[in-house]
């Protein structure tokens, strides 16, 4: 059986329950479309990350920083969601640079010295949009008195919430989905600046994989875009479209961590 798996954007609960009926709907169209082995139900079992590299692969959504650190010639991109969240630009996003609501902080130079939290170290929306604004006001390759390791968006919410770190940078995808379905996870935080944009975060399939299945596949993403039926479900996702974007286009995200290497800033510290 093939292998997939949506699991960057499940929570809150609405989203993965939204989720799930799209894939319903996708695995279905690709049955009809004669491909074998289609899941019936996304796989909860194998970790979002194994399941970029996983032979048996159908459909992932990855980040775009690993995308271009780790995945490149080992996965095909398929198609980049675009979503109707503040922040968003076509299939390109920023992060929300965020801090708490009752800090003195007016401009990232303010931020200097503070904690700062990250959710991990790959993370494009967390780190590396993180790293390109703090980059140029950097010395020495420092700018925060400590930084802490959350594992996730909304852990590093919940850190500053809770007074355990001072900024973070928050996918404003996540940010928008938070704010409609847990708003009261944001009470004591507030957004201080946007980072630059940069491609979203792309569904993917095995490298492996013939031009004939990625049509396919990217044939079934416009047809849940046109769907009647999955009106709710986009509305719940925030899913307007889905786009293909180039490895040219994802490769931007690449030259704003050199950037931030010829700065002397290669790590959020």
């Amino acid at each position: 059986m093939r292998l997939a798996s949506l699991a960057m954007y499940a929570s809150p609960p609405p989203l993965a329950e939204a989720t799930a009926a799209l894939w319903n709907f996708l695995s279905g169209a690709l049955r009809r479309a004669g491909l074998d082995d289609v899941p019936g139900t996304l796989n909860a079992s194998v970790r979002y990350n194994e399941a970029w590299t996983d032979p048996a692969l159908l459909l992932a959504q990855t980040c775009g920083f690993p995308y271009v650190k780790q995945l490149r010639g080992k996965v095909r991109l398929v198609a980049t969601p675009v979503y109707d969240h503040p922040g968003c630009g076509g299939p390109f996003k920023c992060s929300f640079i965020v801090v708490g609501e009752d800090s003195g902080a007016r401009s990232l130079e303010d931020l200097r010295g503070t904690r700062a939290a990250i959710n991990e170290p790959f993370s494009n929306s967390g780190v590396n949009l993180f790293r390109a604004a703090i980059a140029p006001l950097a010395r020495n390759g420092r700018f925060f008195s400590s930084v802490i390791e959350t594992g996730g968006h909304r852990n590093s919410i919940a850190a500053i919430a809770a007074g355990k770190a001072d900024v973070a940078a928050i996918d404003c995808v996540t940010y928008g989905n938070v704010l409609r379905f847990d708003p009261q996870s944001l009470t004591g935080v507030r957004i201080l600046a946007e980072t630059v944009k940069g491609p979203g975060l792309p569904l993917v399939t095995r490298a492996d994989a013939s031009d004939e299945e990625v049509s396919l596949l990217s044939q079934v993403l416009q047809q849940a875009i046109t769907e009647p039926s999955l009106a709710p479900v986009r509305d719940v996702l925030a899913l307007k479209d889905f786009v293909l974007l180039s490895d040219a286009d994802y490769e931007g995200l690449a030259e704003l961590e050199r950037e931030a290497q010829r700065l002397g800033y290669p790590l959020i510290a």
